[in-house]
């Protein structure tokens, strides 16, 4: 598949001028991009076959097809699509497609009973993307003081390219949009409550280099630069969380019993990340996870207090050498650590309810953060920029190919390794998932960060306990036939083949042969995963030798209206078997 056939001119970075997803109307530009993710979206889960050339997506409860032509086709699933149109069953052309009328057949076609609200989140989506990208017209380059930390945590523009509505927020105002939008390099002001001692818990890992020798109510209060006198305890919120914490009512009766006090802003400005919960400064200590309540994508973002828990649990594991193999094995990927927590109880509940809404992890700053990218920000496609940042990077650094084995044996390798001698299964989607660069643009390394994405082995649970001399783990718990299903989709599809998919659609290398390299890599870590673990290379010749792998149905768990933060571990999404593009080249 040729650039140009990519969306770009060939021979070059520069966007063609011809492909819609760079149209210079930013509204435009947005509505290409959803129509994108939702074909992407439904040709992977219902196993619509897909071919270069006419494509032509059949919807007979309406009596209307999607035609579009397929631009850039790609065994990982990364397609590009030309101009999308409506056509009626006897051929007839009834106009450009839009992606709200195209959400509203689909779901019509599935019969689904959650159609209105997606079709009212998809609108909210575009709405919010032609505002990102009208923004970043305007403002392309990032402001004085953004590292290339920050930067790339700003970059997903089009967010997450099989969804079909990946930048759906709740409750946003236009002017809050600005000032809470990474995509819009918004950055704010924290809400602090002062709250008595008594209906908050905490807890903290003793020595953490991240905390300097302060347990979480100094460390905090350090953060909001002010000190109380009366013995409260300072604890921050995002803007939107603390206005609608104080409209819940067991906030509400704790502020009317003199419990807990609202202090508005204090402090300087913070930086959101890309998950918009997660505040960053480049010269704090330690960043913030703030619980979330807005529904952004599939569910609303508020920590539970075994989450909370979760962090710390990881962080005493590693401070026991739980995962020593792992780390004498790959020293150069890390696990970013959560050392703290603090959260408001209700009176006279020791162990409080499972969610108030006002709570905060404390995440360190790695070391060498400036080096370090969001695997999701190097891969966003930029529309009318051209070249995705890692497309950029590696066009100036060398061969595709070589870079896709660093990769695979810096960032993937010991996240497999991890499991292997562990049974610890990373949530490491490309949000969670960070890339250490060396000085000329390579891999030098990995790091992985969520202290909610913790699968656990059941097969593995008794050296978790025995590790922590604890009755019961946070981590979450579950068959070791379930941990392999996700970590297919997360560590595999969703991850890695991201990288392939983005090298290869930016015109850098055959994805065949990126393909070739990543199971090249995978064969070459078999012997160091079989030692690792009983059965420790399962995983990865499985990846090597099935016609099938589990893969997650954004569109379909969005139209059966599962929120994915709620459901059981072993029913939190759609999962499906879908072709394994990795059989391509393995034979």
């Amino acid at each position: 598949m040729t650039a140009t056939m990519a969306g770009r001119t060939a021979g070059t970075g520069a966007p063609d001028p011809a492909d819609p997803l760079h149209h210079p109307d930013s509204r435009r530009a947005a509505e290409h991009a959803h129509l994108e993710a939702l074909l992407r979206c439904w040709v992977r889960e219902t196993g619509t076959p897909v071919a270069p050339g006419p494509l032509e997506v059949a919807l007979p409860a309406s009596g209307m097809r999607l035609a579009t032509e397929v631009r850039h086709h790609s065994p990982t699933g990364w397609h590009r699509f030309g101009p999308v149109r409506l056509r009626r069953a006897d051929g007839a052309d009834a106009g450009s497609a839009d992606p709200v009328l195209a959400m509203a057949l689909l779901a019509h076609e599935i019969g689904s009973t959650e159609a209105a609200d997606l079709v009212e989140r998809t609108a909210e989506s575009v709405r919010r993307v032609a505002g990102f990208l009208a923004g970043r017209g305007t403002r392309p380059n990032p402001p004085s003081g953004v590292d290339g930390f920050l930067d790339a945590e700003q970059a997903l523009l089009l967010g997450h390219l099989h969804h079909p509505a990946p930048k759906s927020r709740d409750g946003i105002s236009p002017a809050d949009a600005a000032e809470w939008s990474p995509e819009l390099r918004g950055s704010f002001r924290l809400h602090w409550f002062a709250a008595d001692e008594s209906v908050v818990s905490h807890d903290a890992v003793a020595g953490s280099p991240s905390l300097a020798g302060r347990d979480t109510v100094a460390l905090l209060a350090d953060l909001a630069g002010r000190r109380l006198s009366d013995g409260r305890v300072l604890l921050p919120a995002h803007p939107w969380q603390a206005r609608d914490a104080l409209r819940r009512p067991r906030i509400a009766a704790l502020v009317a019993a003199g419990l807990l006090e609202p202090l508005g802003e204090l402090g300087p400005r913070w930086w959101p990340t890309s998950s918009l919960r997660t505040v960053y400064r480049p010269d704090a200590p330690v960043m913030l996870k703030l619980s979330l309540g807005l529904r952004i994508t599939n569910s609303r973002r508020e920590s539970t207090r075994t989450e909370l828990r979760r962090g710390l649990e990881v962080h005493r594991l590693l401070d026991a050498g739980y995962a020593a193999a792992t780390e004498r094995a790959h020293p150069e990927f890390a696990i970013v650590r959560d050392p703290a927590w603090l959260a408001v109880d209700e009176p006279g509940r020791a162990e409080g309810p499972a969610v108030t809404g006002l709570d905060v992890a404390v995440r360190e700053v790695p070391a060498g953060v400036a080096d370090l990218r969001c695997l999701a920000g190097l891969v966003a496609p930029r529309p009318g920029l051209g070249r995705s940042r890692l497309g950029e990077l590696v066009a100036g650094w060398g061969a595709a190919t070589d870079w896709m084995a660093d990769y695979t044996d810096r960032v993937l390798a010991p996240m497999l390794h991890l499991y292997a001698a562990t049974g610890i299964g990373l949530e490491a989607h490309q949000q969670n998932t960070l890339v250490r660069l060396s000085a000329d643009g390579g891999v030098a390394g990995g790091a992985f960060r969520d202290n909610q994405g913790y699968y656990l082995a059941a097969s593995r649970l008794p050296g978790v306990l025995a590790a922590t001399g604890a009755e019961e783990s946070t981590l979450a718990v579950v068959d070791d036939t379930v941990v392999d299903e996700r970590l297919c989709y997360y560590l595999l599809r969703n991850q890695a083949l991201a990288v392939v998919g983005c090298l290869a659609v930016d015109g850098l290398a055959d994805e065949r042969d990126l393909l070739r390299v990543l199971a090249d890599r995978l064969r070459a870590a078999l012997p160091a995963l079989a030692a690792a673990g009983p059965d420790g290379d399962r995983l990865a010749r499985r990846w090597l030798a099935a016609d099938t792998l589990p893969c997650k149905g954004n569109l379909l768990t969005r139209l059966r209206g599962i929120d994915e933060v709620l459901a059981p571990l072993d029913a939190q999404s759609v999962y499906l078997d879908a072709p394994n593009p990795l059989r391509e080249v393995t034979g």
